[in-house]
């Protein structure tokens, strides 16, 4: 079999028709050129399984003309991929989604999802539009070899052995496409390639609303929260995700012993012993926040991200030092909480156990109404009853969340 060599647009109608009658054709892509087959025709997608000595528990990811595809050939989609599809198609990304039982099962290797991509190729979307159907399409590579960039490159792998070539010059980036997984109601990133995470990560944090909820001991945060939580937001507490972090992040715990020694004994912080050190010490304390900062931070994003992957829109961070951080970049709006310093004393004693006095004391350590009042987009006063304040929470975050309030 002679492999036909198409390089000028005119010539494919030539390509299309092969793949509408089972063949195979290698197609190019921004990242490297791939092996094309009718993904909807089980004996065309084996075709691609026997030419490149892949796997058979490897499924193939199809290549589609563009987001509506999400619907033709996805089930259940999620918000997510919809928001990722819009932003980086066409583009080296590639959105794992549930299957819709069209595809065969051989193209999804018996699994239950398949991988949707659209390329940046002006020949190979004119090819998808001319053929109407996805393209079964890994890289047109012998299993285990490099992919490749040329079609020169793929005339060395399989001259004679496929159907045609479609010529579209050298590939611009080179790397396969980043694949992510949005099927469980997560992102998941589940090959790193030209697509870095964290465009992706930004472009999901991007599409929410997020409140930055911040202010002293015993102000009323916690009720300003459930007002939140009311409304659909994913209500994360900094202190919580940090204390998790303690115990259960490796990485981070080595690097507070790295630069505190003895801070951590058989993979537990010890909190005092490492008080005792940073409280006493600025330094010390910018470096420990330096350390833990980063992962807190990263652990939040996460969650930030798996919320609007799922479909969320709205989320709130509650946080004492939101200023200054990267955090802050995220958010909508900044509320702070304020209260009567007796109201505060009061609610903190009752709610720790402690003199009136030491919860006094605990107040007037921490930073004063003046500077939430200069630093904060909007101000919550909580100096009435719960109802009072409750309600002008609500007020407050709907017109936030649901109107155009931007801070």
């Amino acid at each position: 079999m002679d492999t036909e060599y198409i390089k000028d647009n005119r010539d494919l109608p030539r390509a299309a028709e092969i793949l509408r009658a089972g063949g195979l054709v290698a197609v190019p892509t921004e990242t490297v050129y791939g092996l094309a087959a009718n993904g909807l025709d089980p004996a065309a997608v084996e075709r691609i399984y026997q030419v490149k000595g892949r796997p058979a528990v490897k499924p193939l990811s199809l290549l589609v003309e563009g987001p509506a595809a999400l619907d033709a050939y996805g089930h259940s989609v999620s918000p997510g991929a919809r928001i990722l599809a819009s932003t980086f198609w066409p583009g080296p990304l590639t959105i794992v989604v549930e299957a819709d039982p069209k595809i065969p099962e051989i193209t999804r290797a018996g699994g239950a999802t398949v991988g949707l991509r659209c390329p940046e190729s002006e020949k190979t979307i004119e090819l998808l539009r001319q053929i109407a159907l996805p393209l079964a399409c890994p890289s047109a590579n012998l299993s285990g070899q490099p992919s490749p960039k040329t079609a020169e490159e793929v005339v060395a792998y399989f001259d004679g052995k496929i159907e045609a070539i479609v010529d579209g010059g050298p590939c611009i980036l080179g790397t396969e496409s980043t694949v992510v997984d949005l099927s469980g109601g997560k992102c998941r990133i589940l090959r790193q390639g030209a697509l870095p995470e964290r465009d992706i990560r930004e472009t999901l944090i991007g599409s929410l609303k997020i409140v930055g909820v911040t202010g002293g001991t015993g102000a009323g945060k916690t009720t300003a929260l459930e007002a939140l939580a009311a409304m659909g937001a994913l209500v994360i507490d900094a202190d919580e995700v940090y204390h998790g972090l303690c115990l259960e992040n490796a990485r981070m715990l080595a690097e507070i012993e790295a630069r505190f020694p003895g801070s951590v004994t058989d993979g537990a912080l010890q909190r005092k012993k490492l008080g005792a050190v940073v409280f006493s010490d600025p330094k010390a304390l910018a470096d420990l926040s330096a350390i833990t900062d980063k992962y807190v931070i990263g652990a939040i994003d996460g969650m930030l991200a798996d919320h609007a992957a799922a479909g969320g829109k709205y989320a709130a961070i509650d946080a004492i030092n939101l200023l200054g951080t990267s955090l802050e970049d995220r958010l909508t709006a900044l509320v702070g909480v304020l209260a009567p310093e007796e109201a505060r004393a009061a609610r903190l004693a009752a709610r720790d156990g402690i003199s009136g006095e030491y919860a006094r004391m605990r107040i007037r350590a921490q930073k004063p109404d003046a500077f939430y009042e200069a630093h904060c987009d909007h101000i919550l006063h909580n100096d009435g009853s719960r109802e009072d304040f409750r309600r002008a929470c609500d007020k407050l975050f709907k017109n936030i969340l649901e109107g155009n309030d931007h801070g």
